[in-house]
């Protein structure tokens, strides 16, 4: 069974490396037996063509010298025991940012930078929603390599990207992949009075290895840009040791998301992200679309609204007919576009939300209700 894993600190485990030779060579205190061979005279060898580096190899090697001194590793004392993540330097005022999950319920928190210079750290913000957090430190001036933050609105799939961070302890690992999809959803660890949880969402997926140890460790482009934070990772189910690998699908927080959230919550402690106050499907398949009566498998089908929130103040419908689906309830709007832009999945609608406004913004959403389009106007909340 396939599982979502965020990539929790970890026990830091020490490995030991065997060296592989044939036992018969390596008996202790054997004595090699000596004799006289004849040494063939080597054919002719061409002159090996000389090795050129390639330009995306010199990118690699400068992108680790360049963004790998700003990669700290954070070890974490809580009152369950020890772990270790990762994160890098903000700023010259020593703000350091990671997930949230890395130092949730944090007694101590030891702050290692590539130098072997060591210090302690403070939280001074958290955001639930998307698993940020802000530690400040207080170091030399010499130790603050900050990072560069790149603009994940320019991602494409298909782009070559690298990860910096400290899986399994092992400091200062780099590893490369791809952009595998952008847009993706995961639960956060941010729920409602009621308690269901809110989304998070304009994650980036990539097959860049990344593992336990990784997590708040920076994803980068081949121009040494922050593109994203490392989050969680999919796993088909966890390994003989009990420890869970990656298999090759990875989720980052997008950089532009950060960008917003942390000015924020170094000012504040706190962001407050917009609020609808709708759930939807996901996507919506044939069936549902057969089931639903819908003329198109597109868009943001609402299956649930929050009572005073602004999805009720402004009018949004909910089905009240049953389908062929169990639990599914036909007659409900069908988002198909914000501000005059089209959404295919509920994720199309998270991001732009999530990106592009803020709490007390009036959007404007297209509806298809009972086959007619309709334009809703909404004055955005702040989650509860």
């Amino acid at each position: 069974m396939k599982k979502i894993h965020l990539l929790l600190p970890m026990i830091v485990i020490t490995a030991t490396i065997l060296a592989c030779a044939s036992p018969a060579l390596l008996q202790p205190g054997s004595i090699l037996p000596t004799s006289t061979v004849a040494i063939p005279t080597p054919a002719r060898v061409e002159p090996a063509v000389p090795m050129v580096i390639s330009d995306t190899q010199d990118q690699l090697v400068n992108i680790y010298d360049k963004v790998s001194p700003g990669v700290v590793a954070i070890q974490v004392l809580t009152d369950s025991g020890d772990g270790m993540g990762s994160g890098f330097v903000y700023d010259m005022q020593g703000h350091i940012i990671t997930n949230y999950h890395v130092v949730e319920g944090a007694t101590e928190l030891e702050v290692d930078f590539p130098s072997g210079y060591k210090t302690t750290g403070k939280v001074i913000g958290v955001d639930t929603d998307s698993d940020i957090a802000v530690i400040k430190v207080d170091a030399p001036e010499e130790e603050l390599y900050p990072v560069m933050l790149g603009d994940s609105g320019q991602v494409k799939v298909g782009q070559t990207v690298v990860a910096i961070g400290n899986p399994f302890g092992l400091n200062s690992t780099m590893t490369m992949g791809i952009v595998s999809a952008l847009g993706r959803t995961l639960d956060s660890a941010h729920a409602t009075p009621d308690g269901q949880v809110y989304t998070a969402g304009d994650l980036i997926q990539t097959d860049a290895a990344i593992n336990p140890g990784n997590s708040g460790g920076p994803l980068l482009n081949l121009n040494g840009e922050v593109i994203g934070i490392n989050r969680a990772i999919r796993t088909a189910g966890d390994s003989i040791s009990g420890d869970t690998g990656n298999i090759g699908i990875g989720f980052a927080i997008s950089i532009n998301i950060v960008k917003r959230v942390v000015p924020q919550l170094i000012a504040h402690g706190k962001y407050d992200y917009p609020y609808l106050g709708l759930s939807s499907l996901p996507d919506i398949s044939l069936a549902a679309q057969k089931a639903l009566g819908l003329d198109r498998a597109v868009g943001a089908y609402i299956v649930d609204i929050a009572p005073g929130s602004p999805a009720e103040q402004a009018g949004l419908r909910l089905g009240t007919v049953k389908s062929s689906i169990q639990g599914l309830m036909k007659g409900g709007d069908l988002i198909i576009a914000i501000d005059g832009q089209s959404i295919l999945t509920f994720g199309d609608l998270l991001k732009y939300l999530i990106n592009q406004k803020s709490p007390g913004d009036t959007v404007i959403l297209t509806i298809l209700r009972d086959e007619q389009e309709k334009e809703i106007t909404l004055t955005l909340g702040s989650r509860p």
